[in-house]
């Protein structure tokens, strides 16, 4: 208490109160050098004059000056570090101006002047992380238009490759003729995926996009979306396991969009787990949220592939993949992530040596 008293009456966190203190002990200083200089330097000087009147202008010029004088160099030495402080945040602030956003004010100062080098130094690191941001986002977009080029083209390829055999009677026999054709459909089928997913993943990143919200029964509808699941995982070897509560669990959602998100989950998790393997899907309510759990076994990856795994137009290695599932846009972790969070809710990951939990949170 005492020491903030202290730090009050002379001004340790205030420059005005510190520049009273400097100018009222300028004042004092400069009084007695004045009267010493007078009264003591040049009182012999003018008691010899031969004009009387005379020595009592000079005596009031010679205090004058000394006064002035004396307060001027006084109040200048007692505020040189506050005017050094200043410069030092000018050039700080040049530094910055011209581009070196790296550059941070070194001021430890508990003052006005302390705060003003604290926001300039936090100005400088938003500006940094904003020229960050638009340099990933010019990124993004470059990556967007290299991976939707070489995504639609590759099975645009195969159709225009069929679809020439077929005009130009490529084919030996029927059965030949018949698997041109189911090829043909098969890569129109995944161009058509991709372009949804593309065309979802910008409706999803608008601002304009509106959920038609209901409150739907989440159980009832994770139980339809595992009804569809559980053949297309037989036919590749994967094993669902279900862990559903009893109750009800209506909530407020948009229900084709929470489908989107827990089928885009479901796809990632078979596309990544070993082979024979198992997919655990878990359904709690935990107040104030409801959670669906997706868990599988796959190939361990680093910490630098979790953390980009929702970035958009991501890609595992075809390796960890499930060879006879169609490789995706890399969008489909992005697109749930959205979802999640247009609902009010999170998509997060726990990984830990291969093993994979993907929890959708939705608040109930």
């Amino acid at each position: 208490m005492k020491n903030k008293c202290l730090a009050l009456i002379f001004g340790k966190n205030s420059i005005r109160v510190r520049m009273f203190w400097s100018f009222l002990l300028s004042l004092i200083i400069a009084m007695y050098a004045s009267s010493f200089v007078v009264n003591y330097l040049l009182s012999d000087l003018l008691n010899t004059s031969r004009f009387p009147n005379m020595s009592n202008v000079l005596s009031s010029v010679f205090s004058i000056v000394s006064f002035v004088g004396s307060s001027i160099f006084c109040f200048s030495f007692l505020t040189r570090r506050f005017l050094h402080d200043l410069l030092t945040l000018a050039d700080g602030l040049a530094f910055i101006a011209n581009g070196n956003l790296h550059y941070r004010v070194p001021l430890s100062r508990k003052d006005e002047l302390g705060k003003v080098a604290e926001n300039i130094n936090a100005m400088a690191e938003k500006l940094e992380r904003q020229l960050e941001k638009e340099r990933q986002t010019e990124k993004s977009k470059m990556d967007l238009i290299t991976g939707v080029s070489h995504d639609l083209r590759t099975p645009l390829a195969s159709i225009i490759g069929y679809v020439e055999l077929l005009k130009n009677k490529g084919y030996q026999n029927e059965q030949e003729h018949e698997r041109f054709v189911d090829n043909t459909y098969k890569k129109s089928i995944q161009l058509k995926k991709l372009i949804d997913d593309l065309f979802e993943y910008t409706r999803l990143t608008s601002s304009e996009v509106k959920l038609e919200t209901s409150r739907v029964d989440a159980r009832e509808l994770l139980t339809q979306i595992l009804a569809e699941f559980h053949p297309f995982a037989r036919e590749h070897g994967i094993t669902v396991e279900t862990y559903l509560t009893h109750e009800t669990l209506p909530i407020p959602m948009d229900p084709e969009k929470i489908r989107r998100a827990i089928d885009n989950l479901l796809m990632n998790a078979l596309k990544f787990s070993v082979k024979p393997g198992v997919v655990r899907v878990s359904l709690k309510k935990r107040f104030p949220i409801v959670a669906v759990t997706i868990e599988n076994e796959g190939v361990p990856i680093t910490k630098e592939q979790e953390e980009q795994l929702f970035e958009r137009f991501y890609k595992a290695d075809h390796s960890r993949t499930v060879p006879t599932v169609q490789s995706g846009s890399g969008l489909g972790l992005s697109i749930a992530k959205n979802i999640a969070e247009r609902h009010g809710g999170t998509l997060s990951l726990v990984h830990s040596s291969g093993h994979y939990a993907f929890t959708l949170e939705l608040p109930a």
